[in-house]
């Protein structure tokens, strides 16, 4: 699983249910949510 930082735990966590998507500038991106309080994260980049 990818990860990312939560901003409401202020820490790094595993994605849960990450999804990867395409911005609307064409660059790859992953979103998902956070496993602890349920916030969405995003970070730019590729999946895996």
């Amino acid at each position: 699983m990818p990860e990312g930082y939560c901003v409401k735990c202020r820490k790094k966590v595993e994605m849960k249910g990450a999804e990867q998507i395409t911005m609307k500038n064409g660059r790859p991106a992953v979103t998902g949510t956070c496993p602890d309080c349920g916030t969405k994260i995003f970070k730019i980049g590729k999946l895996g």
